[in-house]
């Protein structure tokens, strides 16, 4: 029996307002918020495994970000610059990488035999659209066709750095700290920023808007050439309120360290920033002493004359929330051009000739920087202005930018076969015989085989014996004629599941009344009245398939103005097997953790960073804008670490308090931004009748076995078998490259995960052959 429905099909009252988001929230609109764990809750095991959500722009990956991830898989930190288009943690806790590339498919296979390919999509919750390939694939997604000379540089690059060798003459008069200093040594007095000097630069002072709850250390005595000097240097942290100090240390003339404690915020921390603080959640576990604490402590400490040095030191003062008349700030004491500023950690090095802030150390250290900074104000008391300018520290930094661009393409254009080569092992490279592809013997050891079947018996045999294996099938590619087809159905197909039919409507209906109610289940392309029936009905074609579903599921048999009305999607050839497809991308490993919402309004996307301190789970927000005003769409996605974190937060974001509209997603991202460009000429008419062409009719009913569909079916199976006796803790990657042809480019299709023992049961299919 149907449920009765009149009561969800209300339609909404005119000037009838939204509740708004509970008031409580706080926080900066952001368009997409990618969060690790929060920080307290328990501590997940420490495992290999992809961060929830790719960051790539567009969801698309290329050859070069692609092999950026497989070079960082192999050696990691800090040998490989972490990859930035998505997050591969706990990377030393990888036993192997596993490659399988599918040439000759596309992302056009995968999604027009979307039902065959079965456990690909239930098994690699991670997907990424590719660009159509090059002349050479492999060589691309390994970095083969880079340079590996440790010296070189891009010709254009090489151009655009300045002579590291050629030194220019010295202008003494030109330099920026003469021309603030002038030429004679300067006492202490000259060095202090002037109360305008530190209104410029956004010093805390007395009176300021911003700075009623601050405190001074009341240091108010007469200031000399003679005044005591303190290093103080402070790290903090992300609270839901901003930044928080987390460690102050204070440092006398002489390298005495006089305060040096840890503080404990007293708001929630979002990010302990480790890789700069050097701050660690168990480092503040037991930690009892408070902002106040310090505070009091610092102003028991500094006599009434005393000058703090600091290197951005305004940033220090407003951590610690206190207010000080006499600072020298080095960032500021050696000047650069045009208002720019020198790192600590090049000023050190270059004065002093001390390195801090070492990559092998986990951050920052305070006094150590508090000491940096002393050391720093005391050289330029005691050498003066001239010997500074002598030093040409513009032309130190330069050599050093050169050092550092030299460094990073030695790594940048070293291939996956140099990073296993520089650990002493090899890969793996399975392939067929009539592939025209040869790797470097000395760096791989290559099997050769007869056809795909033996292939992949080679591979069940082998990869768990290999730290890095690529494993490369053969399939014949579309013809033009067909691809050029498939591929027009396929948009069609798309945008007729986003459409549907609604009514019978009374022929006195309240037609912007029914457009509302439409609308709020998602961004509507196209809303008409068709009436060449008895009774009005709307034709309404939604921007995401989402939108549709959700309309059909709330709409279907309610009750509207006293008629019972029917929501339907068009019944063509291409929507035939919708229901199916709809209940298979729900289950789709990417789709089952997230949420659409629909309705949400300005308030709520005004306040999205305080969204996962809401929602247990929540990973992160997806809020669309349009392409041409940059306005954020009415609608989002929320995506959670697993199925019950978004099933719970759908329960309450579509509840009495909220009153939203949403469901669980149905279309994958990079399918998503594919299909928001579907061209006008691919679109026809709903009910016209597509008829398969001749080529592939023929073949459907002959059902060869080398038939696209079949071997859909059958590869896809046989991967799920391969992935099944992978070991735990290894990172598979399935490409499917795309095509490129003079008739037209395919964009490729990505999937990866990581073996996980928990993943043996929920995914493991049928493996009967």
């Amino acid at each position: 029996m149907e449920p009765e429905k009149e009561k969800t099909g209300r339609l909404p009252r005119k000037g009838r307002k939204r509740r708004r988001v509970p008031s409580k929230l706080i926080g900066t609109p952001e368009a997409r918020i990618s969060r690790s764990d929060p920080v307290d809750r328990q501590p997940e095991p420490k495992r290999a495994r992809l961060a929830s959500i790719l960051i790539a722009e567009n969801c698309e990956v290329t050859h070069e970000q692609l092999c950026e991830l497989l070079k960082y898989a192999v050696l990691g930190k800090p040998d490989i610059e972490k990859p930035r288009w998505c997050q591969l943690l706990y990377q030393s806790q990888l036993k192997r990488i596993v490659v399988v590339i599918l040439q000759g498919m596309s992302q056009l296979h995968f999604y027009r035999f979307y039902l065959e390919f079965g456990f690909l999509r239930k098994a690699f919750k991670h997907k990424f659209r590719l660009p159509p390939p090059s002349s050479n694939f492999l060589a691309d997604i390994i970095g083969l066709q880079n340079k590996e000379t440790a010296g070189y540089l891009p010709k254009t690059i090489e151009e655009s750095l300045p002579s590291a060798i050629t030194k220019p003459n010295i202008n003494l008069q030109n330099d920026p700290i003469i021309q603030k200093y002038d030429s004679k040594k300067v006492g202490l007095l000259r060095c202090i920023l002037t109360e305008e000097e530190m209104k410029t630069f956004n010093f805390p002072l007395q009176g300021s808007p911003d700075c009623e709850n601050f405190i001074t250390t009341k240091c108010n005595g007469s200031v000399t050439d003679n005044s005591p000097l303190f290093g103080l240097d402070c790290e903090m942290c992300i609270t839901s309120k901003g930044r928080e100090l987390t460690r102050i240390s204070l440092v006398a003339e002489g390298g005495s360290c006089l305060m040096d404690e840890l503080v404990k915020p007293d708001d929630k921390i979002i990010d302990y920033v480790t890789c700069y603080s050097g701050i660690t959640k168990k480092m503040l576990n037991p930690v009892k002493t408070k902002l106040k604490d310090v505070q009091r402590q610092l102003k028991a400490l500094l006599p009434p004359d005393a000058v703090l040095v600091g290197h951005s030191l305004d940033l220090d003062l407003r951590a610690l929330k206190m207010i000080h008349p006499y600072v020298i700030d080095t960032s500021l004491l050696y000047a650069r051009e045009q208002g720019r500023r020198f790192k600590l950690k090049f000023l050190a090095k270059a004065i002093l000739g001390k390195d801090i802030q070492c990559l092998e150390r986990n951050g920052h250290d305070a006094t150590e920087d508090a000491t940096a900074t002393l050391e720093l104000a005391q050289y330029f008391l005691k050498y003066g202005p001239k010997k500074i300018a002598e030093l040409n520290l513009e032309e130190l930094w330069r050599d050093q930018e050169i050092r550092n661009i030299r460094e990073k393409f030695q790594y940048t254009y070293k291939s996956v076969l140099k990073c296993l080569d520089s650990v002493d092992q090899k890969l793996l490279f399975l392939s067929q015989e009539t592939d025209n592809i040869e790797l470097p013997s000395k760096n791989c050891e290559t099997i050769k085989c007869l056809s795909n079947k033996e292939v992949f018996e080679q591979a069940r045999r082998q990869v768990d014996f290999h730290p890095f294996s690529i494993v490369q099938f053969s399939f014949e590619p579309f013809s033009p004629l067909l691809t050029e087809e498939m591929n027009k159905r396929m948009r069609i197909k798309w945008t007729e599941m986003s459409t549907i039919y609604a009514g019978p409507f009374s022929k006195d209906c309240n037609l912007r009344a029914l457009k509302r109610l439409f609308k709020s289940f998602g961004p509507v392309r196209t809303m008409t009245l068709v009436l060449e029936t008895h009774q009005p009905h709307l034709y309404i074609r939604y921007e995401v398939l989402e939108a549709a579903q959700l309309a059909i599921e709330s709409l279907n048999g309610v009750l509207v103005e006293g008629i019972h009305i029917k929501v339907q999607r068009p019944v063509t050839e291409l929507t035939l097997d919708c229901d199916t497809l709809v209940n298979e991308l729900e289950q789709d490993s990417e789709n089952r953790d997230t949420i659409y919402l629909s309705g949400v309004s300005q308030n709520f996307l005004g306040h999205l960073q305080e969204l996962p301190n809401l929602f247990f789970g929540l990973e992160a927000v997806i809020v669309p804008t349009d392409p041409k005003s940059g306005r954020r769409k009415k609608y989002c996605f929320l995506k959670f670490k697993t199925f019950g974190n978004a099933q719970r937060a759908l329960h309450i974001l579509t509840g009495k308090d909220w009153k939203l509209k949403g469901r669980h997603a149905l279309t994958p991202r990079h399918l998503h931004a594919w299909l928001r460009g579907l061209p006008p000429e691919s679109r026809r008419p709903p009910g016209l009748r597509v008829r398969p062409p001749p080529s592939e009719q023929e073949t459907l009913q002959n059902l060869k076995a080398d038939h696209p569909k079949i071997a859909a079916w059958r590869w896809s199976r046989k991967i799920g078998r391969l992935y099944q006796s992978l070991s735990p803790g290894t990172l598979c990657v399935i490409l499917l490259p795309g095509t490129t042809s003079p008739h037209g480019s395919l964009s490729g299709l990505g999937l990866m995960g990581i073996k996980d023992d928990e993943e043996e049961e929920s995914i493991t299919p049928s493996m009967g052959l």
